[in-house]
């Protein structure tokens, strides 16, 4: 995958954290402990959600 593609990639995967967080952070790394850990931030309030799946997608 070249640099460009990743980019567009990580792009897609944060707008769809903006939108609905456990989207993105399962798309990054499928089910696990982020993405449950993300489900109870997002539950917990919107906000938490979306900075913990920006982190999990950008930490990469």
């Amino acid at each position: 995958m070249s640099s460009n593609e990743g980019a567009t990639t990580d792009v897609l995967r944060i707008l769809l954290a903006i939108i609905l967080p456990p989207l993105g952070v399962f798309l990054q790394v499928g089910i696990g402990l982020h993405f449950w850990l993300n489900i109870l931030l997002t539950l917990c309030g919107y906000l938490p959600g979306i900075v913990h799946a920006i982190w999990v997608i950008l930490r990469k």
